[in-house]
């Protein structure tokens, strides 16, 4: 499939969890608060994407939402709220 549409994986090289001597480790912020509702914490990530003709980035922020079930009306729910 992925030869058809021309894909192949640009995976990392090694040891790219490494933490660099000289980068600062920040604290982990929300050690020991609770969590109790929405909109009281969010995560983000970022990432880039490499195109032919260098980068393209790519942010997500998320806003967390728990529910016992995988029911599409609770994921429906979720985005009418974007």
């Amino acid at each position: 499939m992925y030869e058809k549409l021309g894909l192949q994986a640009t995976a990392p090289g090694p040891h790219t969890s490494r933490p660099h001597p000289e980068h600062k480790v920040y604290p982990y912020l929300l050690r020991g608060i609770e969590i109790t509702r929405n909109n009281q914490v969010w995560s983000t990530d970022i990432t880039f994407l490499r195109m032919k003709k260098g980068f393209v980035y790519l942010v997500a922020i998320i806003d967390w939402e728990i529910d016992i079930t995988m029911d599409a009306g609770f994921c429906v729910e979720v985005l009418s709220r974007i």
